[in-house]
């Protein structure tokens, strides 16, 4: 990511990285396919929701999944959330990346239909836990491009925001 910052993403190279990192650029494309997989690769995700599975049974999915923006502010250390909002940004500001990250929300799609079948009894392909799904990631999608635009932000306020709007129906 160092190098994303200093050089900017377009000018960084495979070899830069790998040279960076101490490895050849053969190990590099062991662990990552492309450049763009370095940047789109997000800890976080199931660690969400291993979390969110965790939560009081007496919650709706999404409530679980609002309980679960308290863990992770309590939960992943400071330096690592800055790591992960410099990620965001990168990915949210440069077109390449932006772009790719539409299939990153495809498999969010899939990660939280699963966990709303866990929550409910459905099956993960059952039409309305796929529903859900995608307002989820489309709410959350929102609210990444929105703090995007504001380095001040912090996400998972807005992100929490977001699935409070949506638990209420997302009134207008």
């Amino acid at each position: 990511m160092r190098l994303f910052h200093e050089q900017g993403y377009s000018a960084t190279t495979v070899d830069q990285i790998a040279a960076a990192a101490e490895i050849s650029p053969s190990t590099f494309f062991r662990y990552f396919p492309t450049k763009e997989a370095t940047v789109l690769y997000d800890p976080f995700d199931p660690v969400l929701i291993e979390a969110a599975l965790a939560q009081s049974s007496q919650l709706s999915p999404i409530g679980a999944l609002r309980a679960t923006m308290d863990f992770i502010r309590e939960q992943i250390p400071a330096d690592a959330w800055q790591d992960e909002r410099r990620r965001q940004l990168l990915v949210f500001r440069e077109p390449e990346l932006r772009s790719a990250v539409m299939d990153k929300f495809a498999e969010g799609i899939d990660l939280l239909a699963g966990f709303a079948a866990q929550r409910t009894g459905r099956h993960a392909d059952d039409f309305e836990a796929r529903n859900w799904a995608g307002a989820v990631v489309g709410v959350v999608m929102a609210a990444f491009v929105g703090a995007a635009a504001d380095p001040d932000a912090d996400p998972l306020v807005i992100v929490d925001q977001a699935f409070a709007h949506l638990e209420a129906g997302l009134p207008l």
